[in-house]
């Protein structure tokens, strides 16, 4: 074994020194009980927004590409309720035109101030253009002008050119909305099962599933 850079895995009294108090967190039983994934899923989403340094709600987005080798990258959610996670991206990116040919994916949440992390699997649906344009018109200007300048996965010289396709696309919609270009879009996951996983001491994590049955939700505990 490598690596002096790999922590070794903790002891009884490391677990009782530093991670008391979100193991503590991760012991209520009450969560299998629970009917549903989606508002589990906000509950869980929620206590990270209090305790992340930083976006609570990046995922690892994974798809695969046309010989089926898996790609992943990290993506921000943007809205979640009853008909899935959606998130927002350029259509002519690698992940767009992976989608376009197998439209499923993965995602994978990992709150690491928690111990906790949400795998989703599913189908995968375009937004409407009503919802791609409301949200798009939410964004900072700059962010707006990113989407028109930047040709997203391919091969870029430098900086500069970057920053020089940014200055032209600046100075075209100067004092103008910036409107949503056409291959800018978003995506919908819409979910077949969502997993739930919690830090227990010593590898006895808590794992619940939740799979798709039509209108409802079968609900698995799993070991782990």
């Amino acid at each position: 074994m490598t690596a002096s850079v790999i922590p070794p895995s903790p002891t009884r009294e490391e677990y009782a020194e530093h991670y008391a108090a979100a193991l503590a967190a991760n012991g209520d039983e009450t969560i299998f009980d629970r009917a549903e994934p989606i508002g589990l899923f906000i509950e869980w989403l929620g206590d990270a927004k209090s305790t992340e340094p930083n976006d609570p709600n990046a995922m690892a987005l994974s798809t695969v590409d046309a010989a089926g080798t898996p790609d992943s990258r990290m993506v921000l959610l943007k809205d979640v309720d009853a008909g899935g996670f959606t998130f927002y991206s350029n259509r002519e990116s690698a992940k767009g035109l992976e989608l376009a040919v197998h439209p499923r994916a993965a995602l994978l949440f990992h709150w690491k101030s928690l111990r906790r992390q949400v795998r989703v699997r599913g189908s995968v649906e375009p937004v409407t253009v009503a919802e791609a344009d409301a949200y798009f018109s939410s964004r900072a200007r700059e962010s707006r002008l990113g989407a028109w300048a930047s040709d997203q996965s391919r091969p870029l010289d430098s900086r500069a050119a970057l920053e020089a396709a940014v200055a032209r696309e600046s100075a075209r919609f100067d004092g103008q909305d910036v409107p949503r270009p056409e291959h800018w879009t978003g995506w919908r996951v819409v979910p077949d099962s969502v997993e739930f996983w919690r830090d227990r001491p010593f590898r006895l994590h808590d794992r619940l599933r939740f799979d798709r049955a039509g209108a409802d939700w079968t609900k698995t505990r799993l070991w782990p």
